[in-house]
């Protein structure tokens, strides 16, 4: 389920576009990979699932509808990966901020008109479901799931850079560290599970991966039990 028949590079999908590139390219995409991971007890964007680590999976399926991809607080240096997996660094811009912080930072590195923003710790969410959550954008400030348990997922959300940036700076000098609180200050359309159940692997989209005990989970159900590891 959780498999891919063919491991192609990342650059390959980068230079190829696929066939989302020109509809989407007012998009540029990012993976929060900051955090303590203090449950995982290891970095959550390095963990191995199949042959790939997180960022790698999360980076193959933003490459079929971004323009670019940049990943936002991971421990790995710039040139580590840019090596690795073509992939470009943004910085902080308020460190220790949480989750609003990194959507922050992803927001103020953004040269498009829009941001698609995902958690590293979100391994099982296809190119699909960006394509889907992009389909919504029109006359939208914000795009977001809401998962089967009826939560809304800011940290898989698309993000309209120039009110989201300004809000989420507001937000950020009141105090606020909650990233629903940029969601519910701009014009969001919140889209239901039930617009995303026909997606292949919806059930787990939203499968957050924060301990062990949650990685030894997926791991079991992987076609490739013997290729997972923690890093």
């Amino acid at each position: 389920m959780f498999g891919t028949s063919e491991v192609l590079p990342i650059s390959r999908f980068l230079r190829e576009g696929l066939r989302f590139r020109s509809m989407l390219e007012a998009i540029e995409g990012f993976i929060l990979a900051g955090g303590n991971s203090r449950r995982m007890g290891t970095d959550k964007s390095q963990l191995i699932l199949n042959g790939q680590s997180f960022v790698e999976r999360l980076a193959r399926e933003l490459s079929a509808v971004t323009s670019s991809i940049k990943v936002v607080g991971s421990d790995l240096s710039g040139e580590a990966l840019k090596q690795q997996f073509n992939l470009q660094t943004a910085p902080d811009v308020y460190p220790q901020w949480g989750a609003l912080g990194g959507l922050h930072a992803a927001l103020a590195a953004c040269t498009e008109t829009w941001a698609l923003i995902v958690a590293c710790d979100l391994p099982f969410i296809t190119s699909d479901l960006f394509t889907r959550l992009a389909s919504f954008r029109e006359n939208n400030e914000a795009v977001a799931p809401i998962q089967k348990d009826t939560i809304p997922q800011p940290l898989c959300s698309l993000y309209r850079v120039d009110p989201c940036l300004r809000i989420a700076e507001q937000l950020i000098k009141s105090g606020e560290r909650k990233p629903l609180a940029l969601l519910q200050s701009v014009r969001t359309r919140w889209v239901s599970f039930g617009e995303l159940t026909d997606l292949e692997g919806a059930d787990n989209f939203f499968d957050n991966i924060n301990t062990p005990e949650d990685f030894a989970r997926v791991s079991r159900k992987g076609p490739n039990a013997d290729d997972v590891a923690m890093g």
